[in-house]
């Protein structure tokens, strides 16, 4: 009797599989986004929200630093139905040209700001300010960190950052002292334009004082640890994991279209292209590749309607209201009502 109730059992089972596989999984789709890792959590929330709406869909979400993440599409040769970058520039730099075609248009639906993060363990953190947090960065027993500059954003803004302060604070020997020192990036002038060389596969950071990780993100939990005293972060990365961060001044944060002539006067060559300082805008787009284009469709709406702005909002990421597209007549219909050219 217990071997027939076995053999009964397995047999449910595999009907069951059977069944599961020929007539519930072929209506099941798997959605892919690539995104910057900063977008992370305000993600989530969407990721959720969309799969109580969609039951047979799975939203498989990829973090990585942006240019990572357009690579793995134009280099890699891997597909997904929406990538999000921290940097809109990379989407028509990147994905829009005669060699690498694989977008005809972006939408620009959120901003950001440049910050220095830090917990109340790290040293001197009763100490530093906005004033004097280069000063602080100076000292032989202080460890800090930003991404890599060829891989994130976030990292080839935070150098931009640091030579913008030569002039905010009238220290000439600021770059010189935080990232020459420390590293192999370099910086040259020219008629008033600072170019950052950052083009090279190996940073070769000291260790002791230096921590450059492959997105920003990876230098919160290094910061919480108490590996790390400072890092370059996004302000909204910074509220979402409940980090200490001074309000810089905005003439140096990259937030503000006020301050762009500014902000242009430093550029940073790396890997892949030159980068211009400018405000951080964030950009999505559908390539043209995506598997699931009217689901990835979908999703986007989720990210630029009320709900996502709201959502976006609280996450510490300020939407842009209405999000902002390149060319109106490009994007699918379905999406128009949310932008404006």
């Amino acid at each position: 009797m217990l071997a027939a109730a076995i053999i009964a059992v397995v047999a449910v089972a595999v009907i069951g599989g059977v069944w599961y596989y020929t007539t519930l999984a072929p209506n099941e789709k798997v959605l892919k986004v690539f995104h910057a890792g900063s977008l992370t959590l305000p993600f989530e929330d969407i990721e959720a929200q969309f799969e109580t709406d969609h039951p047979n869909v799975d939203v498989q979400l990829e973090p990585a630093g942006s240019v990572a993440c357009v690579q793995k599409i134009t280099e890699s040769g891997e597909e997904c139905d929406v990538l999000a970058s921290a940097d809109y520039l990379l989407i028509p730099n990147m994905m829009m040209t005669p060699e690498s075609d694989y977008a005809d248009w972006y939408i620009i639906f959120a901003v950001n700001r440049m910050t220095l993060a830090y917990t109340d363990n790290s040293k001197y953190a009763d100490e530093i300010t906005a004033e004097n947090w280069y000063e602080i960065l100076r000292r032989s027993d202080v460890k800090w960190g930003f991404s890599d500059p060829n891989l994130d954003p976030c990292g080839y803004r935070s150098p931009m950052v640091i030579q913008l302060a030569e002039y905010e604070y009238g220290d000439d020997m600021i770059f010189e002292d935080l990232i020459e020192a420390n590293c192999d990036i370099t910086v040259s002038e020219e008629a008033g334009t600072y170019l950052i060389d950052a083009n090279m596969t190996n940073l070769n950071p000291n260790t002791d004082r230096l921590a450059i990780r492959d997105k920003s993100v990876e230098l919160v939990s290094l910061l919480q640890e108490g590996g790390l005293d400072y890092a370059f972060e996004y302000s909204s990365v910074a509220k979402q994991h409940g980090l200490n961060y001074l309000d810089l001044p905005v003439t140096i944060d990259l937030s503000s279209t006020d301050y762009e002539n500014i902000y242009k006067t430093v550029k940073i060559e790396k890997t892949t292209t030159t980068s211009t300082g400018e405000p951080i805008v964030y950009g999505l787009t559908i390539p043209k590749n995506a598997p699931n284009p009217n689901l990835a469709e979908e999703f986007v709406k989720y990210i630029i309607n009320e709900s996502g702005q709201t959502i976006m909002s609280d996450s510490g990421q300020p939407p842009v209201v209405p999000a902002v597209t390149n060319d109106i007549s490009k994007i699918p219909e379905s999406l128009k009502k949310y932008v404006v050219q």
